[in-house]
C-alpha cells in the first residue's frame, strides 16, 4: 500500500507568514517606504523598506530595475542567535520580531544580518527593522505596505497554505529569494526580479548620481577591473540608502587588549610546563597586566554599546547561543584565574600546574571566542575563515611574548625561561606573518570575501594591513631570527605590537567595508 503524501494547509499546519513581491509590477513609487515611515514613525536617517534601483544597459538601450528591500523574515535567521539578550527573537508564526526596550545596542545583529537590513534607531538607540507589521498581523490586517501598494506587488500569507495567494504565486512562477547560499532560508520572494538587483555585487557603485551618494567608504567603488564584466549590459546602482558598518575603531582596539590579557597567561602556562617557576613578582606583575587589559577590553565593549547601562543583561537574561554571551562569561571566569594568580603572588606562591591549566584554557578561549563571534557574522565573507581561532591564539600568544620581552627588562628571568619567551616570540611571529600573508596570496573562493580582502590589502585600509605585514611581522621576524639580545627583543616586541594593533584594525574594519544590498 502507497501512502500519500499530505500537503500542510491551514487546518493542520501553523501559520507560517511569507511575502511575495512581484518586481514584474513594481514601478518604484515608494508607497511602501512612507507606509512604512508612517506607521512606525522611523525616523528620516533610517529605512525599514525602500526601493533600490538600478540602472541596466547602454546608451540609448537603458532601463531602470526596482527591488523592493527589506528584512527577509528568515527560517534560519542569523540575527535571532547571536542577539545577547534575545532582543531579536522569532515568533511562533514565522515573524523575526524586535525589541527595542531589550536591546543593549551591541550590534551584533546588524553584523550578522546578510541583507543589511537591521539599522539602530536615532530616536531609540535600539536595532530596528521591519517586523512585518506584526501588530497588525495580531489585529487580522495586512501589513501598511501591502495596504498602499498601488499595483498590489506586495503580496502576504501563510506559507503551509497550499490555498494562499503567496503559496500559489511561488508554486505558479519562478521566485527567487536574496542569498540563498547564506542557508537563512529567507521567507520573502521575488517574482520578476533581475540579477543585478538581488545580487549587490553586479551592480557598481561609480558615485555619479545623487541619488546613489553615501556616506564616505561604504559602500565601496567597485575595483575598476569589474567596470569591464559588463560590456553589453552594463549596471549601475542608481539609487540606495547608507548603511554603515557596525563596528568601529572599539572593536579593533579591543581584540588587541585581548590579545594582550590572554597572552601573558600563555606565557606563563608554557614557562611553567617547561618546568620553570617564576618569583611571586612576576606571578604579581603578569596578573595585573592581564587584569589592567582585560579590564579594557571590558570597557571598550561597554563604550560601544548603544546602551552602556544595560550592559548587566547580558549576564541577568543570557542568550545563550551568543557568542557575545559565551565570550561574556569566559573573560569572566578568566578575570577570576587571574585574580588567584594575584592572590598567589602576594602569598609567595605560584598555583602550579592546576592554575596554568585552567589559566591556558580559559586565557585561550578568551583569545579566540571573538573568531566564532565572527562567524554568526553571516553577512561578512572575509571572517567566515576556519583558520580565525588558530589565528587569534598565536596573536594572543605573540602579545604575551613581547610583554614578557619588555618586562624582563626590569624583571630577571632565567636564561632557560628567557630562552623560551624568545623561541615562543620568533614561533608565534612566523604563524602570525604565514596567516596575515595568507589573506594576499591564498585566493578567496567568494566573491565578498573577494572583495574586502581587496579592501583591506590594497584599498582604504591597505596602510593598515601592509603595517601590520612588514612594520609587525616581516621585520621583527627578521630581527628575531638573527638576535636573540635583549636590545633586540625589546624592539622586536614593540614592532609586533603596533603591527599587530595595524592588521586587528584592517581586518575587522575591511570586513564590514562591502555592501549587502
Amino acid at each position: 500500500m502507497i501512502e500519500l503524501e499530505v500537503l500542510p494547509n491551514v487546518e493542520t499546519a501553523p501559520v507560517r507568514w511569507g511575502k511575495v513581491i512581484n518586481q514584474e509590477t513594481c514601478i518604484g513609487c515608494h508607497a511602501c517606504s512612507v507606509a512604512c515611515k508612517s506607521e512606525h514613525l522611523v525616523p528620516l536617517a533610517i529605512n525599514r523598506t525602500y526601493v533600490k534601483q538600478v540602472e541596466v544597459g547602454v546608451y540609448p538601450q537603458v532601463s531602470r530595475q526596482f527591488q523592493i528591500t527589506r528584512c527577509n523574515q528568515c527560517d534560519e535567521a542569523p540575527c535571532v542567535p547571536i542577539c545577547p539578550v534575545t532582543a531579536m527573537f522569532k515568533r511562533p508564526d514565522g515573524i523575526v520580531d524586535f525589541d527595542r526596550d531589550v536591546c543593549i545596542g551591541c550590534k551584533a545583529c546588524i553584523a550578522a544580518c546578510p541583507y543589511d537590513a537591521i539599522q539602530i534607531s536615532p530616536d531609540s538607540h535600539s536595532a530596528e527593522k521591519c517586523n512585518f507589521c506584526a501588530h497588525r498581523i495580531d489585529q487580522g490586517l495586512e501589513p501598511a505596505c501591502v495596504v498602499v501598494c498601488p499595483v498590489e506587488a506586495i503580496v502576504v500569507g501563510n506559507l503551509n497554505d497550499t490555498n494562499s495567494e503567496v503559496f500559489q504565486l511561488i508554486s505558479r512562477k519562478k521566485a527567487d529569494v536574496r542569498k540563498p547560499e547564506k542557508g537563512t532560508e529567507p521567507k520573502v520572494y521575488y517574482i520578476g526580479a533581475s540579477d543585478y538587483t538581488l545580487n549587490p555585487a553586479k551592480a557598481t557603485y561609480q558615485g555619479q548620481n545623487m541619488y546613489s551618494m553615501q556616506k564616505e567608504g561604504y559602500p565601496v567603488m567597485a575595483e575598476k577591473h569589474e567596470h569591464k564584466k559588463h560590456k553589453v549590459a552594463e549596471a549601475r546602482l542608481a539609487y540606495d540608502v547608507p548603511h554603515n558598518s557596525p563596528w568601529h575603531w572599539e572593536v579593533s582596539l579591543y581584540t588587541w587588549t585581548k590579545s594582550l590579557s590572554a597572552g601573558v597567561f600563555i606565557l606563563f602556562a608554557i614557562l611553567t610546563f617547561a618546568g620553570q617557576t617564576l618569583s611571586p613578582l612576576w606571578n604579581i606583575s603578569s596578573a595585573v597586566i592581564g587584569g589592567v587589559f582585560l579590564g579594557i577590553t571590558g570597557i571598550l565593549l561597554i563604550v560601544d554599546l548603544e546602551h552602556p547601562s544595560r550592559f548587566i543583561r547580558i549576564f541577568t537574561r543570557p542568550q545563550w547561543k551568543s557568542w557575545l554571551v559565551r565570550g561574556s562569561f569566559i573573560i569572566a571566569i578568566y578575570s577570576l584565574v587571574l585574580l588567584a594568580q594575584f592572590v598567589l603572588g602576594i602569598a609567595g606562591m605560584s598555583g602550579g600546574y592546576t592554575l596554568a591549566v585552567l589559566g591556558l584554557i580559559f586565557g585561550g578561549m578568551t583569545a579566540m571566542y571573538t573568531a566564532f563571534l565572527f562567524a554568526q557574522a553571516k553577512g561578512r565573507d572575509l571572517w567566515q575563515n576556519p583558520s580565525l581561532p588558530l589565528h587569534l591564539f598565536s596573536q594572543a600568544t605573540l602579545a604575551g611574548a613581547a610583554v614578557y620581552s619588555l618586562l624582563g627588562l626590569v624583571l630577571p628571568l632565567s636564561p632557560v625561561a628567557a630562552l623560551i619567551v624568545h623561541i615562543t616570540l620568533l614561533v608565534a611571529l612566523a604563524m602570525h606573518f604565514i596567516l596575515i600573508i595568507s589573506e594576499l596570496v591564498i585566493p578567496h573562493p567568494i566573491l565578498g570575501a573577494k572583495r574586502a580582502a581587496h579592501q583591506m590589502i590594497y584599498g582604504r585600509y591597505r596602510s593598515y594591513y601592509w603595517t601590520g605585514l612588514i612594520v609587525g611581522a616581516l621585520i621583527p621576524l627578521l630581527i628575531a631570527i638573527f638576535s636573540s639580545a635583549i636590545a633586540a627583543a625589546a624592539v622586536v616586541s614593540i614592532l609586533a605590537l603596533i603591527g599587530l594593533l595595524a592588521y586587528e584594525h584592517a581586518f575587522v574594519q575591511a570586513g564590514q567595508s562591502i555592501p549587502l544590498s
